[in-house]
C-alpha cells in the first residue's frame, strides 16, 4: 500500500523527522521548485532544551510543544504525515511505514537520537530517562509520587531511600536537572510537605569523566560544580553505576546508594531505522556522512543532526549533538539539493561553533561563547533569552516567559500534577507515551 501524495512534476524530498534540523530543513525548501514530505511519529515539535523543566514542574509539556502543521501552514510545497518508519528500500527508493510504502527522489534522515543505556537492560527497565515530553512526564510524576509515598513511611531508610535522586550523567542535562530538584527542595517542596524532614533529601551527580560539564571549558565546570554544592548537590566524579536493581545504585567504585529514583542523562544514541545496508556506522550509532551530509554509499540519502557523523580533523567522533549543528547542516543541505537538481557545484558543510551554555538555577548559569566566557546572573540572563528565541511559536514564547517570571518572584513551580501516576510496567508506559499530548492542536 502506497500514501497517497499529490502528484507533482518537482522531486521529492522525504525529511524524515520533525526536530530542528528536519523544520529548518522544511523551511528552507520553501519556494523551491520541489515537493516536501515530512514524517514524524508525533505531530508536534519538542524543544528539549526545556525537558527538565517539564520534569521538575516548571513549565507544562504544551509550552515547550509546537504544532508541525502550524509550522507549515503557510508553505505550499510541504505534506506531513504522522507516521513511523520501519525501513527503506534503497533500491526501489521506497520508504516501509506503519501507514504505507512512500516514494522518494531525495531522503533526509533526521531522526535524532534516543537514550543509550549502552547495553545495560537492568538500569533501562528501572532508571527514568528523559529525551521526551512523555518520559518528562513520567518522571514529573515519579517524583511527586515519591514525596506523597514518603508521607506513608514510618521507616526513616524508606523515607530517605524515597527522597533520594540519583542523576547519571553530569552533563547540561544531568546539571540543569540536579539544579531544578535543589531549588524544589529549598523554595517548593516545604510548603508542599511541611510533614516531611526534606533534610534527609539528597540529590546526587554520578558523572564518569573528572568533572561536570566536561564538553565546555574548565573554567565552566569548576563554576558550576560551585554552584551545584552551594545548592546542596553531590556530585560524584569519576564514578559511574554499574546497576540498578529499582532500588539499590551500584557504583563502580563500590558505593551503593539506595534510591528509587535514579534519572538517566549518561549518554545517546543515534535513533535508526532498517535498510541502510551500505551506510557505515560509527560512535553511539550515528551514520556516517561526507561534508555534504551524504550517506556513505548513497547518491540520494542524506542525514543530518544528531543522527548524522561528519568526521573532521577537528570532530574525530562528529559534530556536537546540538541544535546549532543540525540548523547549519540544514540550511546547507537545502542549499546543496537545489545545487543538485540543477547540475550546479555543492558546497561543502563548515561548522560555525556560537558557544554552549548550561543553568543551575536562579541567577546561576555559565556561558562560554567563541570569544568570551562568563557566568553568574549575566548568563543566566542570557540562557534564558536565547532559549525564548529559539522556541518556536509566539504563544510559546509567552507562556514560559510568563512562567518563568511568576517562579522567579514567587519561589514558586505551579505545574506540580500528577496527571497520570506512573507505574514501573515497561508496557503500561509505553501504551501512555503513545496516547500523548494536546489533542487541542
Amino acid at each position: 500500500m502506497s500514501i497517497e501524495i499529490p502528484n507533482s512534476s518537482f522531486p521529492r524530498v522525504v525529511i524524515v523527522g520533525g526536530g530542528f534540523g528536519g523544520i529548518q530543513l522544511a523551511k528552507s525548501l520553501r519556494d523551491k521548485e520541489v515537493q516536501v514530505l515530512m514524517l514524524d511519529k508525533h505531530n508536534y515539535h519538542t524543544f528539549q532544551p526545556l525537558l527538565y523543566q517539564v520534569a521538575t514542574g516548571g513549565l507544562e509539556p504544551d509550552s515547550i510543544a509546537f504544532p508541525l502543521r502550524k509550522i507549515f501552514k503557510h508553505q505550499k510545497n510541504i505534506f506531513f504525515r504522522v507516521a513511523n518508519v520501519e525501513s527503506v528500500n534503497t533500491t526501489a527508493q521506497k520508504l516501509v511505514t506503519n501507514i504505507g510504502d512512500i516514494d522518494y527522489d531525495y531522503l533526509v534522515i533526521a531522526t535524532g537520537s534516543t537514550t543509550n543505556f549502552f547495553g545495560n537492560d537492568m538500569i533501562e527497565n528501572h532508571s527514568m530517562p528523559m529525551k521526551s515530553i512523555p518520559e518528562a512526564l513520567n518522571l514529573r510524576s515519579l517524583i511527586l509520587q515519591s514525596f506523597e509515598e514518603a508521607l506513608l513511611k514510618d521507616s526513616i531508610n524508606e523515607q530517605e531511600a524515597l527522597m533520594n535522586f540519583v542523576i547519571v550523567g553530569g552533563g547540561p542535562t544531568g546539571v540543569e536537572t540536579a539544579g531544578a530538584l535543589a531549588e524544589l527542595k529549598m523554595h517548593v517542596l516545604p510548603n508542599d510537605y511541611p510533614d516531611l524532614d526534606l533534610r534527609r533529601m539528597q540529590i546526587n551527580i554520578v558523572e564518569s569523566s573528572d568533572r561536570v560539564l566536561n564538553s565546555m571549558s574548565v573554567q565552566a565546570s569548576e563554576m558550576s560544580d560551585k554552584f551545584l554544592k552551594e545548592m546542596g548537590v553531590m556530585i560524584r566524579t569519576n564514578d559511574a553505576v554499574v546497576s540498578y536493581d529499582g532500588r539499590n545504585a551500584v557504583l563502580r567504585s563500590g558505593k551503593v546508594l539506595e534510591t528509587t529514583n535514579l534519572i538517566w542523562t549518561a549518554g545517546v544514541k543515534a535513533s535508526t531505522f532498517p535498510g541502510l545496508e551500505k551506510a557505515e556506522f560509527v560512535r553511539g550509532g550515528r551514520i556516517k556522512v561526507d561534508e555534504y551530509n551524504k550517506v556513505t554509499g548513497y547518491e540520494n540519502i542524506y542525514a543530518i543532526g544528531d543522527v548524522a557523523a561528519m568526521i573532521t580533523e577537528q570532530y574525530p567522533n562528529g559534530h556536537p549533538g546540538v541544535a546549532q549543528v543540525a540548523l547549519q547542516q540544514a540550511k546547507n543541505l537545502s542549499k546543496n539539493i537545489i545545487n543538485l537538481i540543477n547540475n550546479r557545484k555543492l558546497t561543502p558543510f563548515k561548522y560555525f561553533d556560537m558557544g554552549s551554555m548550561a543553568t543551575v538555577g536562579r541567577n546561576k548559569a555559565v556561558v562560554d561563547l567563541p570569544f568570551i566566557r562568563f557566568q553568574g546572573f549575566f548568563a543566566w540572563f542570557v540562557w534564558m533569552f536565547l532559549h525564548l528565541l529559539f522556541l518556536v511559536g509566539f504563544r510559546n514564547k509567552m507562556v514560559v516567559l510568563i512562567n518563568w517570571i511568576w517562579n522567579y518572584f514567587s519561589y514558586d513551580r505551579g505545574t506540580r500534577l500528577i496527571i497520570r501516576p506512573y507505574r514501573k510496567n515497561k508496557q503500561i508506559m509505553q501504551d501512555e507515551q503513545d496516547l500523548i499530548i494536546d489533542a487541542r492542536h
